[in-house]
């Protein structure tokens, strides 16, 4: 899922998103839609779908991994995590009930519940508790989103925690499933631990998820582990790389990283990538991208930006039809060797 945290993939069109890269599902950021502009004034406008003109389908996390991350503004207790906005110091509440609330005012058609997300490391303890306090919200807003009348339109996913300690993993999907949700998420990785530990908490919560609905892996990675983490069971993921290191000048491509400002580029006629059929390879060389990046054009940042999501997306595209194909091992391997050969 291409990553639109203010109700925008910065730099790209919904028109592009839509019908040049083919993405039939993006991600908003509950936390700050919350803040600015307000989920009542999304309401009453139609709803997000409306208010940003996307046709297709949105999912809202909660608003936790935000609000975690602002560990000098926020206290978390048991009936929730009260924190300060960080554009203006005023002092909120967020609880399972009222995050549910939120994302229905918006209209998602995918909602995360409310968890607590720790920094990398923990100890057992702090993520046994954390764990721990993370099922109770999720029963709490389960019950909410229940007894809410209209919330038959949105799914409503609880995320699995419990750090990089497996067996807090399996404790709270086994507390999750009770549920019996309509998808569930893996939350609490991408948070500086490394990437092989990533992956072995990802297959260890996956294979206790039920296979027929989405498992979805929040905040992963980077081109080559995409396939890594549909191997283990993964179903959807989202990432704000493409985006982000596009607008920084590093372009994802089929034979790896290209920083677009080094000076081999200057006078460089070829596409980003050769075998890329996105709009910019097809139209643009890395000699103009590498100007435009240096004259702090703000082309640049759409044009790398549709390339690098196309490239995700494209590879998101080839595991599917190798899996139907019955290649997808043979396409994982074609990605590891890519991976172990990039400088």
């Amino acid at each position: 899922m291409p990553v639109g945290t203010q109700g925008t993939v910065k730099g790209v069109l919904h028109r592009d998103l839509s019908d040049e890269l083919g993405a039939g599902i993006i991600l908003a950021n509950t936390y700050h839609l919350y803040l600015r502009p307000g989920h009542e004034l999304i309401r009453q406008l139609g709803g997000l779908h409306r208010f940003i003109s996307w046709p297709k389908a949105i999912l809202t996390d909660s608003g936790g991994f935000q609000v975690f991350s602002l560990s000098s503004l926020r206290k978390v207790t048991e009936e929730g995590v009260l924190f300060r906005s960080h554009l203006n110091g005023d002092l909120h509440l967020f609880t399972p009930e009222s995050v549910v609330d939120v994302q229905l005012a918006f209209g998602s058609d995918i909602a995360m519940m409310l968890d607590e997300c720790l920094e990398y490391p923990a100890t057992y303890e702090q993520a046994r508790l954390s764990m721990e306090r993370t099922v109770r919200w999720a029963r709490r807003g389960c019950e909410h989103y229940r007894g809410r009348e209209g919330a038959a339109g949105t799914a409503l996913f609880p995320i699995v925690q419990g750090s990089t300690f497996g067996d807090l993993r399996r404790r709270c999907a086994e507390e999750l499933l009770t549920l019996d949700a309509d998808g569930y998420a893996i939350g609490g990785l991408s948070v500086g631990e490394p990437r092989e530990l990533s992956l072995e908490m990802a297959e260890i919560t996956a294979r206790l998820l039920p296979a027929q609905r989405p498992r979805y892996c929040m905040g992963v990675g980077m081109p080559a582990e995409l396939p890594e983490y549909v191997a283990r069971g993964i179903d959807m993921m989202d990432c704000v790389l493409p985006s982000r290191n596009a607008r920084n000048g590093y372009l994802f491509t089929s034979r790896g990283k290209l920083v677009i400002k080094q000076a081999r580029y200057r006078d460089d006629a070829s596409p980003p990538d050769a075998s890329c059929g996105c709009y910019t390879c097809r139209n643009f060389s890395r000699a103009y991208l590498r100007h435009l990046f240096l004259a702090g054009e703000m082309l640049f940042s759409t044009l790398a930006t549709l390339h690098n999501l196309w490239r995700y997306l494209d590879i998101m595209r080839q595991t599917r039809q190798t899996i139907l194909l019955g290649t997808f091992p043979e396409f994982l391997g074609r990605v590891r060797a890519l991976a172990l050969s990039e400088p």
